[in-house]
């Protein structure tokens, strides 16, 4: 017996809204719950001194040293970085990339342990770079409170402690993006709230607090926990 074309309409209908309500009461709930608007602070001087308090804590100066980091990203993605060349090798999959991050175009794409001449290769380099800037992200992130075209605001928290907004007005692959640092009060990072391009929430906040003092001195950490999610970053190596 055939199905009616009307029946197989509402049989469809009835299977997107079983999958789609949820996620739309889930997101209401979310947004209700967790958004925020982008806070307004102070700039000048006060910002730049709570900055430089936050690197002390982390010994910026350890991390500064340091030449060569190596990581794992949840577990996907395998990071080389020769920061002191800024050349890192990004591993994937069956994909290594040589990733020259002051001239792209001067990178090297291996397949399978292969050098490749491909087409392919410009978007395996674009992924390789995307990777990179989210990954280092989560690794380094606040020691790049001082990078270029980076704008800082001292912000008084609903608890009046002093907090650190940073915008990136330029750089990376989502310019734009702000970030409120939450201090302890040695001002080293327990946590940072997110306004960000790719997140329909603004204001979600990711956890700073498992921290790892490296072989170079160089504090990095090795799990972020963000809603119901975990971001695990281990074998992480640095040397000078």
């Amino acid at each position: 017996m055939s199905i009616k074309p009307k029946k197989v309409l509402k049989i469809i209908a009835g299977i997107v809204i079983f999958f789609t309500l949820p996620t739309l009461l889930l997101f209401g709930y979310m947004y209700i719950k967790y958004n925020e608007d982008l806070p307004v602070g102070i700039h000048g001087e006060q910002a730049d001194a709570l900055a430089n308090k936050m690197l002390d804590a982390l010994d910026y100066e350890a991390y500064k040293n340091t030449n060569n980091i190596e990581w794992t990203f949840k577990k996907r993605h395998h990071y080389e970085w020769d920061k002191a060349n800024n050349i890192c090798n990004v591993y994937w999959k069956n994909n290594k990339v040589v990733l020259n991050l002051n001239d792209t175009s001067k990178s090297e794409v291996y397949i399978d342990n292969t050098l490749s001449q491909s087409d392919s290769n410009k978007a395996l380099i674009e992924q390789a770079v995307s990777y990179f800037n989210n990954d280092s992200f989560w690794l380094v992130g606040p020691y790049k409170v001082f990078d270029a075209g980076v704008q800082r605001q001292l912000v008084k928290t609903d608890s009046k402690n002093d907090a650190l907004l940073i915008t990136y007005n330029s750089g990376g692959s989502t310019p734009g993006d702000s970030y409120l640092w939450i201090l302890d009060e040695n001002y080293k990072p327990t946590a940072f709230k997110m306004w960000v391009s790719i997140l329909p929430i603004e204001g979600l906040e990711a956890s700073w607090s498992d921290w790892t003092t490296t072989e170079t001195g160089a504090q990095l950490p090795t799990f972020h926990k963000f809603l119901f999610f975990g971001l695990e970053i281990d074998n992480i190596k640095t040397s000078n």
